[in-house]
């Protein structure tokens, strides 16, 4: 039987910025599984020149499901020019910016990897509750809680007849036959993400993906899911 390691993350704000937004930065609803890899890195002391040649689709699987509603505000930040003042307390000049972000974020974060040694060191660390470096939603300033969930088995499932609640977001792939029963008193929405990046930080994929504002699961039929020991059903993205 497969293991999966299953951790919470959640925090005050979060913000993980649209990379089309400039002046008036936009944040995702939730971190796109290239940010995450990045999280997990800190988590388990992976330097930022290295992480990513681990975190490659094809060496670690990533799943993520939305524990709050998703809420965002905007309020205005002061930015200061670090480069160009010597001392702190005799910067002038600031830029005030306008900032999406998630209020209140929690998600849970289902990750395996195919090396053993790498996974055995990401549970060493993960179960205690601890982190090598300070892990974050987005940015720095966003500190995250980092809660284990557990260890737990899973296994590779189908849905072909009946549609089966599924808790993790969902890639939205337009070519495939999957199928989504929209249950009226839900709200469905997509982002397109960027999914994964070479070891030079250049972007590999981007994927759309379908989520449930507050959470709940999303109704799906005709493509293969896994099923946790805890009855969660989960996609890989």
């Amino acid at each position: 039987m497969k293991k999966i390691i299953v951790f919470d993350v959640s925090g005050e704000y979060a913000h993980f910025k649209k990379h089309y937004t400039t002046t008036s930065p936009l944040t995702f609803s939730f971190p796109p599984r290239t940010t995450i890899c990045g999280l997990i890195a800190a988590i388990i002391g992976l330097k930022k020149d290295e992480y990513l040649n681990h975190f490659s689709k094809e060496k670690a699987q990533i799943a993520l499901s939305i524990r709050n509603p998703i809420t965002k505000v905007r309020f205005s930040e002061n930015l200061i020019d670090t480069k160009t003042a010597k001392m702190m307390s005799r910067i002038v000049n600031r830029t005030q910016i306008r900032f999406e972000f998630v209020k209140d974020p929690s998600y849970r974060i289902y990750f395996t990897h195919h090396d053993e040694q790498m996974y055995n060191r990401s549970l060493g660390i993960i179960e205690k509750n601890k982190s090598v470096y300070t892990p974050c939603l987005g940015l720095s300033e966003h500190i995250a809680n980092i809660k284990f969930v557990g260890e737990m088995d899973y296994q590779k499932k189908s849905s072909t007849q009946d549609f089966i609640p599924i808790n993790s977001v969902l890639p939205f792939l337009d070519n495939s036959q999957m199928k989504i029963n929209y249950e009226v008193d839900k709200e469905y929405f997509t982002e397109t993400m960027p999914n994964e990046m070479t070891p030079t930080r250049e972007v590999k994929e981007y994927l759309k993906i379908i989520f449930e504002r507050t959470g709940s699961t999303i109704l799906l039929k005709e493509m293969d899911f896994w099923l946790l020991s805890n009855n969660e059903r989960i996609i890989f993205l």
